[in-house]
């Protein structure tokens, strides 16, 4: 194959991977607790037709400053999340919690692993337990009596609750945050889920504000942290670097068509 084309075409996948990372970030500019994923790249092997240093020619005191090394083009090697936070829309719902600062709260799977997740807009469900809109509970459970009149969350993750005729609040539980070394090495699931990896490093987990673990606001949620504005300008660029590869495609054919055509 002629090298130009080969190259080109590992252009193209490129740009391609890169387009449909955009576009992840772009449909989930709406999702709470959604992390921006960064499309990440490494150039390919080279052949060495010449080392750097190398002697040249029958004078061994002069050496080659540059070398003859000749790239083969490109490769995707991973998206990574990057997990700055996003802003806090205040929605006043008693059950709707963000984190204002690092970590994650912690759900259980229907398998009862943990999963990891940044979106606090919780929920009951017919037991009265705390749950994600999907159905998953919340670890370590909380369970709300069905004649709480008011939930009043604090910023270290303590649960109150009032119920009619009793003066003083009663404590359903504490919140737990979790934190990782390298949360972008989580897992993505889907449904603003994460797993642990060997990546991420296991888990930290503290209570609320307190330490390094970020704070709890009531009455808020954490928006994505997907700048709309840099992603169109991403998928500008994507397209001329698509664009730009492909007439190198188009620019390789056409000098083997003149060879064929004059040899």
């Amino acid at each position: 194959m002629n090298r130009a084309l080969y190259v080109a075409k590992t252009g193209l996948e490129a740009q391609q991977f890169r387009l449909a990372a955009i576009s992840n970030n772009l449909a989930n500019a709406n999702t709470y607790g959604y992390k921006a994923g960064r499309a990440e790249f490494d150039d390919l092997l080279y052949q060495n037709v010449r080392m750097p240093g190398a002697q040249a020619g029958q004078d061994e005191a002069n050496t080659l400053p540059s070398g003859l090394q000749l790239g083969v083009g490109v490769k995707a090697v991973g998206v990574q999340k990057i997990h700055t936070q996003g802003n806090l829309m205040i929605t006043d719902n008693q059950l709707d919690l963000a984190i204002d600062g690092k970590g994650f709260f912690r759900v259980l799977d229907p398998e009862g692993n943990i999963m990891y997740t940044r979106d606090g807009s919780f929920q009951l469900n017919q037991n009265g337990d705390i749950v994600t809109s999907s159905g998953y509970l919340l670890e370590p459970n909380v369970q709300v009596p069905p004649n709480v009149t008011e939930i009043a969350i604090g910023r270290d993750g303590t649960i109150l609750a009032k119920e009619p005729g009793v003066a003083a609040p009663i404590n359903l539980g504490q919140l737990e945050i979790a934190m990782f070394i390298n949360p972008a090495g989580l897992e993505s699931v889907g449904q603003n889920m994460y797993y642990e990896t060997i990546a991420s490093g296991a888990p930290v987990v503290n209570n609320p504000n307190n330490e390094d673990a970020g704070a709890v606001i009531q009455g808020a949620l954490e928006a994505s942290n997907v700048n709309t504005v840099e992603e169109l300008i991403g998928m500008i660029e994507a397209q001329r670097t698509y664009e730009m590869n492909s007439k190198a495609v188009s620019a390789a054919d056409g000098m083997m068509q003149y060879l064929n055509n004059n040899v």
